[in-house]
C-alpha cells in the first residue's frame, strides 16, 4: 500500500516511514510515523547507525509504529570484539597493519533490530543491535535498551528495565490475539472506539 508521505497536512516534521526509507535493510511496516524537529526525511542516515551492508543485519519495525524525534537504533558495526584481546579495531584499518582479516571480524553481531506492532519508542531512546522489542510496548524517553522487551511492557532507564506491564496477563492475552494491526482500513474506521478505549469493551466486542 502507498501511504503519503506526510500524514498530516502542513506538518513536515511527521513522516510515514515507510514512504521514506528506500535502503533495502529497513523494513517498515504501514502507518509507522517518524516525528524530528528537523527533517524526518533523513531517518535512516541520522537514526540507524552503523548499519553496514555486509553485516546483512536489518532493522524491522511494524506496523503503527511511533518513533519520537532523535530515536537511534545502534548496530553491529558499533560494537568492538568482546572476547579480543584489545578494543582497538585493526581489522578496519587492514592496509595500515597489512593482514587479511575481514572487516566484520572487527565487532561481534548480534543480529537484527525487530519492532513489533504498535510500538511507542520515546524522546532520544537507543535501541541496541540484536534487541526484540514486543507488539504494544513503550520505551521511555532516553532510554538505553539493550535487552528484549516483552510484548505490552513498559521500559525505561539507562540502561532500560521493566517498569511494568501495561496490562494484565489476560488482557494482553486478548491484545495479542485480535492483533488489530492487521485489521483492514475499513474495520479499524468502524472500530476505533472500541481501540480508543478500555480493554474491556474490545473484549466484549470480540466475544471473548
Amino acid at each position: 500500500m502507498s501511504l503519503p508521505l506526510f500524514p498530516r497536512s502542513g506538518d513536515k516534521h511527521t513522516c510515514n516511514l515507510s514512504e521514506a526509507v528506500t535502503k533495502p535493510n529497513i523494513v517498515v511496516g504501514e502507518y509507522t510515523y517518524y516525528h524530528d524537529f528537523d527533517d524526518p526525511l533523513r531517518f535512516q542516515d541520522r537514526n540507524v547507525l552503523y548499519h553496514y551492508p555486509v553485516n546483512n543485519d536489518r532493522l524491522v519495525i511494524g506496523k503503527f509504529c511511533s518513533i519520537a524525534h532523535g530515536a537511534k537504533f545502534l548496530f553491529n558495526g558499533g560494537n568492538h570484539k568482546q572476547a579480543a584481546c584489545v578494543n582497538y579495531p585493526f581489522a578496519i584499518f587492514g592496509e595500515l597493519w597489512e593482514h587479511e582479516l575481514h572487516i566484520a571480524d572487527s565487532w561481534d553481531n548480534r543480529g537484527d533490530i525487530v519492532i513489533g506492532n504498535d510500538v511507542w519508542i520515546g524522546f532520544e531512546a537507543l535501541v541496541m543491535a540484536g534487541v526484540t522489542i514486543g507488539d504494544g510496548a513503550r520505551i521511555g524517553s532516553r532510554a538505553i535498551v539493550t535487552r528484549d522487551v516483552p510484548a505490552y511492557a513498559v521500559v525505561a532507564g539507562a540502561p532500560a528495565k521493566l517498569i511494568r506491564k501495561r496490562f494484565p496477563d489476560e488482557d494482553i492475552a486478548l491484545l495479542e490475539q485480535v492483533r488489530w494491526w492487521d485489521w483492514s482500513e475499513e474495520r479499524i474506521k468502524r472500530d476505533l472506539h472500541l481501540l480508543m478505549g478500555d480493554v474491556s469493551a474490545l473484549r466484549e466486542s470480540v466475544g471473548e
